[in-house]
């Protein structure tokens, strides 16, 4: 990923339309099966991490056994800082918002990193 130097303007509220947009794009097949998760917009990732574009936490579909009741909500958080730096235009952050979103559903079927770059959602 690479900081272009500049920043594009985006207001929040554009940015997680972008998102809603990229949710409704997942065929509703896929959505269908998708349970106890929550998607959010934060504008900067944590401290550590301040590149990162979208964060998966919790477990994934493929993980949970009877054990899994009365659990609080998978949580997937699409950075919107990161992503208006790395982009160069509107279109831009269209697709890497929509590449970024995928990936981290795909975290929630329990697909890893290793799949997801195979596939181009890296």
């Amino acid at each position: 990923m690479v900081d272009n130097g500049r920043v594009l303007e985006m207001t929040r509220e554009e940015f997680e339309e972008l998102v809603a947009e990229a949710l409704d794009r997942i065929p509703p097949e896929l959505t269908r099966l998708m349970d106890n998760v929550a998607v959010f917009v934060e504008d900067e990732p944590p401290s550590d991490d301040p590149e990162l574009l979208g964060l998966y936490e919790g477990t994934p579909l493929t993980d949970r056994g009877e054990w899994y009741a009365g659990v609080l909500p998978d949580r997937i958080t699409i950075y919107r800082g990161p992503t208006l730096r790395m982009c160069e235009s509107r279109e831009d952050v269209v697709a890497e918002t929509e590449i970024t979103v995928v990936h981290e559903v795909a975290h929630h079927f329990g697909i890893d990193d290793d799949r997801l770059h195979a596939l181009g959602y890296g």
